[in-house]
């Protein structure tokens, strides 16, 4: 059983990584700025 969690969280990974390379690689320089900053700005600065 311990392997089946096991190779299923290798799948998701891989899938994961793939995902990012994908993304890295079809998107331009600006677009990739632009989704790297989305973590830094998600606080309400009106507060």
């Amino acid at each position: 059983m311990t392997f089946f969690i096991f190779a299923g969280d290798m799948l998701v990974m891989a899938f994961m990584i793939c995902l990012v390379v994908w993304v890295s690689l079809r998107g331009s320089k600006e677009l990739l700025h632009r989704s790297s900053i989305i973590p830094l700005e998600d606080e309400d600065r009106d507060a």
